[in-house]
């Protein structure tokens, strides 16, 4: 049984950066939504988003090698514990160097709300409230044509997850701030008691 405590632990056992703590929730949230808005199995999608960036920290893969470091040892540690193998070929799949090719509605979501939970993260941030609910649709794409902000961000794979999952730019960005913004607090990206 897929169970969110035991993926909560393994995700924390490989993974001490607060930051990548709150991406990978980030991201769950934003898969989950697509869960319920696709059809698709929340737990597992959840689950998959959860854990697709588990062993980052620790194997960063700079050199984007299809089978060393991330995250392709976290898939070798996945199988070990008996995670299925739909979840592994997903995680696989979000990094485009690993060669496994996107093909299930689960790869598409997870490739789609990786790289935009973590733009969304960023826009939030320098807000004068530092809220994702300070954060609007259309000022999201003005940032994303602004190439000096949040630099480490790949635009590219912001515009071809959406266009994967078959959903407009526009509507994937709405989509993901408000599935963010149901987990804010868990996010640190609620709105501030005013003084």
């Amino acid at each position: 049984m897929l169970n969110r405590d035991d993926a909560w632990s393994l995700l924390c056992e490989y993974t001490q950066n607060e930051n990548l703590l709150k991406h990978a929730l980030a991201v769950e949230a934003c898969v989950r939504a697509y869960a319920r808005k696709l059809g698709g199995d929340e737990q597992l999608w959840g689950l998959t988003a959860l854990l697709h960036d588990f062993d980052y920290e620790r194997w960063p893969n700079e050199a984007h090698h299809p089978t060393q470091e991330h995250p392709y040892e976290g898939s070798k540690i996945l199988r070990e514990r008996g995670y299925p193998e739909e979840l592994i070929r997903a995680i696989l799949s979000h990094a485009d160097y690993s060669g496994v090719p996107r093909q299930t509605p689960l790869e598409h979501a997870l490739f789609a709300c990786d790289e935009l939970a973590g733009f969304l993260t960023a826009c939030a941030l320098v807000k004068p409230g530092k809220s994702i609910f300070e954060v609007e649709t259309d000022s999201v794409k003005r940032k994303l044509k602004d190439k000096a902000f949040a630099r480490g961000v790949n635009r590219q794979d912001v515009l071809k997850g959406a266009e994967e999952l078959g959903v407009p730019l526009e509507e994937h960005i709405r989509f993901c701030i408000e599935a963010m913004r149901a987990v804010a607090d868990r996010l640190g990206l609620q709105p501030r008691p005013s003084s």
